[in-house]
């Protein structure tokens, strides 16, 4: 990339990594709560149908909003309703109350979370060049992971020493504030105000990302494919329980293991932004194959070191499938769809990500976490094993993407 990165698109990074603090210390400091407040998985599984059902139902008005509003206002918004969520959740901390409470608060980040990101993820092209595309994608995406290491192992630190999530969610309110002034004070205006082809009154406006996606087979496969390997191999709600349960390893261990993820990422993403990558569906397809053999592998380790190795693997090749498929989506997207694409990617991340974590939670309570891990893992091979024959145009992707 260039030696001197656009002031914006420097703004637009720091607003990145404050939303990865905010999004994984509250991710630790809420599931470590829940487990100790009720002691059960299937409580650990109801914190992402929390978070998902907002984004479940709002997700077509917030990428509708994205492509007819100034970007930059839409996500003040959003990050106004993330200040409010954190604010209650340090409520519930300091005043011991009733999970429910812990509960709404994560649905008020759910609403803040599909609001903010189809309008952050439209933003972020018009930031950079065109032919910098990839390698920004891959930069973003390592920072956000280098945050999303460090808020787990502070936020387990933290729990350790005061043994409450009141001083994660104070933290997490100051990384919002900072997150705002940030985002007031980018000076590009983005705003995708154009009628998109073959719309036909507000329905088909707010529908136009699913028919772009719809034929675009190729998009259509790769968040497809993301959606049921990240639901399948779901291992990370199951943390806590491991944690706790089976490594026997308590909150500062928690911390640790959930770093270990986002260090993978981090170093793939910093190569890939180095070096660039190839956009090739065997690439893709071998990237998402072997986050679903980590996801066993890890499931499978009752040995603290090797379930760290697993889980950092599994990070690295789990931010090689996403800068690809990022990247896809950018660029097979115009500028007057990328909010309504971005809330329709988002809805698909969410369904692999909360759903993965309530689909886990229900699994591991019926047949124990090991089984839940490991089983998650083979059907995410299975579904790799199976995508060239879905959709065969993988076979024939195969384009460099060095910028």
């Amino acid at each position: 990339m260039q030696t001197t990165l656009p002031r914006d698109f420097r703004l637009y990074l720091l607003i990145s990594v404050m939303g990865a603090l905010v999004h994984f210390g509250q991710g630790v400091a809420v599931g470590w709560s829940v487990y100790e407040q009720t002691g059960t998985s299937l409580a650990l599984g109801l914190v992402g149908l929390a978070q998902f059902l907002p984004i479940l139902v709002f997700f077509l008005p917030a990428g509708h909003l994205a492509d007819r509003f100034e970007r930059r206002s839409v996500i003040v918004i959003s990050l106004a309703l993330t200040l409010s969520a954190t604010l209650l959740l340090a409520s519930a901390a300091w005043l011991d109350l009733d999970v429910a409470w812990t509960y709404g608060a994560l649905v008020l980040s759910g609403c803040a979370q599909i609001l903010n990101r189809p309008a952050r993820d439209a933003l972020m092209p018009t930031l950079v060049p065109p032919t910098q595309l990839t390698r920004a994608i891959a930069l973003a995406s390592s920072l956000h992971q280098v945050a999303s290491m460090a808020a787990p192992a502070l936020a387990g630190v933290g729990l350790a020493l005061f043994h409450s999530a009141l001083p994660i969610h104070l933290a997490n309110t100051v990384f919002a504030l900072v997150s705002l002034a940030a985002t007031l004070a980018i000076r590009q205006r983005s705003r995708g105000q154009a009628p998109a082809p073959g719309e036909t009154g507000r329905l088909g406006a707010m529908l136009a990302g699913f028919t772009h996606i719809r034929h675009t087979r190729l998009l259509l496969a790769v968040m497809s494919i993301d959606l049921l390997a990240v639901l399948f191999g779901g291992a990370v709600a199951l943390l806590p329980v491991y944690a706790k349960d089976i490594l026997q390893i308590g909150p500062a261990g928690l911390g640790m293991l959930s770093t270990a993820p986002a260090v993978g990422a981090a170093v793939a993403g910093l190569a890939m932004a180095r070096f660039g990558v190839a956009l090739d569906g065997r690439l893709f397809l071998g990237a998402v194959g072997g986050f679903g053999l980590m996801t066993v592998l890890f499931g499978a380790s009752t040995h603290f070191m090797l379930s760290i190795v697993a889980l950092a693997l599994f990070g690295g090749l789990d931010s090689i499938s996403v800068v690809i498929r990022q990247t896809v989506i950018q660029q097979a997207t115009p500028d007057i769809l990328r909010g309504r694409v971005a809330a329709v990617n988002r809805v698909f991340i969410s369904s692999s990500n909360e759903l993965g974590a309530l689909e886990s939670g229900l699994l591991a309570a019926a047949v124990g976490p090991v089984a839940a891990v490991v089983g998650g893992g083979v059907l995410t091979v299975l579904v790799v094993a199976a995508s060239p024959r879905v959709f065969p145009e993988l076979r024939r992707w195969r384009r460099a993407g060095q910028a």
